[in-house]
């Protein structure tokens, strides 16, 4: 990044346009990355409001096709963003909106989340809080109608989508559930809550629990039943999907085959590892034998929270001192125990001013009470820095090269999580895993991305069990899981409803690394002698979020 600020162009302009306009029609979207004119509104949900969104596509799809890139940055922006508007229009032929139901990343779980986020120190913060919730029927009845429209069209989501997300609206809407707690749990910096806004609160969350009480109602009565049996959604979609998560087109067949190879690698891997733990045991022996160690063991989630905390706060410090360039706005990461009970771990950028920093969530499942610091050591690097947080907040503060959408919305899960697994191995090369048991976690965690690349793709796809028995499907998923990770149950069941609702997205990861090793290991090789893996780290992350493709070209001049 350079210190003199680039000179705006006019492709800057469409990219920083769209930007407007996508939180214009998404303020959730404007929350998350700081924009908070729109804090007390939901996007149009309904079909009406999909028809929006894609004329604006379309709009601006035209916009930037008309015009030609100035310079090298022009060149990513045009590619990147024609790209991401291409697959907008062919995810509209479709008609995937009228199906969007998962139970990780669909608008039942986004009309929630988006309070995670929201500042709530003073009493306008929580005035604006009391108007967004009063504001979820009229969100969920415009998702209501568009599950609705797909319904009449014969297009809907797999049943076990429908009810594990019915499931997901009990623990929302129950008495001890989210909006309750949320509500009561109003506070401020300085003062008390004034009446007035508390039975505004009141009457907010009222509203929020009917709505999704309503939506549920229509889920189990009325959605359910015609859902489809096939959680599968066969290969033209599932491309569609693989793209938008890579920002890359790749050969699925291969990969599939790969992913086995790699699955292998990983288990002779973690096999030899087990060995250095306790001579001559298994991987789940050496597992047995650490999770009984209480060396290695935090109980609850206060315990979990202050040493994610620290470990950040740790390899913050070092890592900027030696082998990256760390401004000082990135330094600060916050970890988080989230307010949901899902099972997820996930990051969240900071605000395009830094005044709400990246933060690390834990959405920690009901019942666990003890994490194991060998399993999640990994976790946390890939979740903060050198992983998300150093990718992810850097891409934010190169203010002087990139307009707002390559900093704020650009890239795929295919770069961000891809870097992240990167980051994973990177950190044992640096030293930060020398201990067997930190290095058995993080093959733990390597072996897992591996097999979703096999069974994501084996699923989707109907191949044929690796067994030979038949074709993949849900029952011999959650097998298959169980027999390649080393984690409760609960989580398991989740990932393996997560990877067959959100087609793509699971296998992105590994797919990612292999493509950002890739492209280092090219990057290297022409640099020969002098190759700096600082410079190579500060070049690639100073574009921001990318596709994979964009990124390969952006390094290398090569798609």
């Amino acid at each position: 990044m350079t210190d003199t600020p680039r000179t705006p162009t006019a492709i800057d302009k469409v990219a920083e346009d769209w930007v407007d306009t996508l939180t214009g029609l998404n303020p959730t979207l404007g929350t998350y990355i700081g924009r908070d004119a729109g804090n007390d509104r939901y996007s149009d949900l309904s079909p009406e409001g999909h028809e929006r969104y894609i004329a604006a596509v379309r709009k601006a799809r035209r916009d930037l096709a008309a015009l030609d890139p100035t310079d090298a940055v022009d060149d990513v922006t045009k590619t990147d963003l024609l790209s991401e508007l291409d697959l907008e229009v062919e995810f509209d032929d479709a008609q995937w909106h009228l199906r969007d139901l998962n139970v990780i990343e669909s608008a039942a779980q986004d009309v929630r989340q988006v309070y995670d986020l929201m500042p709530t120190s003073t009493v306008a913060d929580w005035e604006t809080i009391a108007k967004r919730l009063s504001a979820i029927p009229d969100a969920l009845s415009g998702y209501t109608a568009t599950l609705r429209e797909g319904l009449a069209r014969g297009v809907v989501p797999a049943r076990r989508q429908v009810t594990e997300v019915a499931g997901q609206i009990l623990r929302y809407a129950a008495d001890d559930g989210f909006f309750a707690s949320f509500a009561n749990g109003a506070s401020l910096d300085d003062g008390a809550i004034p009446e007035s806004l508390t039975r505004d609160l009141a009457r907010g969350t009222t509203a929020a629990r009917e709505a999704y009480d309503e939506l549920r109602a229509f889920l189990t009565g009325t959605l359910a039943p015609a859902a489809s049996d096939i959680d599968a959604v066969g290969r033209d979609v599932y491309a569609l999907h693989s793209r938008r998560f890579l920002g890359a087109k790749i050969d699925l067949d291969e990969t599939y085959e790969w992913g086995r190879e790699e699955l292998a690698r990983m288990v002779t891997e973690q096999t030899a590892i087990a060995n250095e733990i306790l001579p001559g045991s298994t991987v789940e022996e050496a597992v047995a034998h650490l999770e009984a160690d209480p060396a290695h063991k935090l109980y609850g989630t206060e315990a979990l929270q202050k040493w994610m905390q620290e470990t950040s706060d740790r390899a913050v410090a070092e890592l900027a001192a030696t082998h990256f360039d760390i401004p000082e706005k990135i330094r600060t990461i916050e970890c988080m125990i989230a307010p949901t009970q899902e099972g997820g771990i996930y990051y969240t950028g900071p605000t395009d001013d830094f005044s709400r920093p990246g933060r690390m969530w834990w959405s920690v499942p009901e019942g666990v009470t003890e994490f194991d610091t060998w399993r999640e050591l990994t976790t946390v690097y890939h979740e903060g820095v050198p992983g998300h947080h150093l990718q992810i907040a850097q891409a934010v503060y190169n203010r002087s090269e990139l307009n707002s959408w390559r900093r704020l919305l650009a890239g795929t899960s295919g770069h961000a999580e891809g870097w992240a697994l990167y980051a994973e191995r990177l950190m044992q090369q640096l030293g930060y895993l020398d201990d067997p048991a930190d290095r058995l976690g993080m093959l733990d965690g390597q072996r897992m991305r591996a097999a979703r690349v096999v069974l994501d793709i084996g699923v989707h796809l109907g191949k044929g069990r690796l067994d030979g028995t038949g074709v993949w499907d849900a029952d011999y998923a959650l097998d298959f899981m169980r027999q390649n990770v080393n984690m409760s149950d609960e989580f398991v069941q989740f990932e393996v409803n997560r990877y067959l609702g959100w087609p793509g997205q699971a296998p992105s990861y590994k797919v990612g690394q292999r493509i950002w090793q890739n492209i280092r290991d090219d990057y290297a090789a022409r640099q020969g002698a002098a190759f700096s893996e600082k410079a190579f780290h500060k070049k690639a992350l100073d574009l921001g979020g990318v596709g994979l493709d964009t990124l390969q070209t952006a390094m290398l001049g090569t798609a």
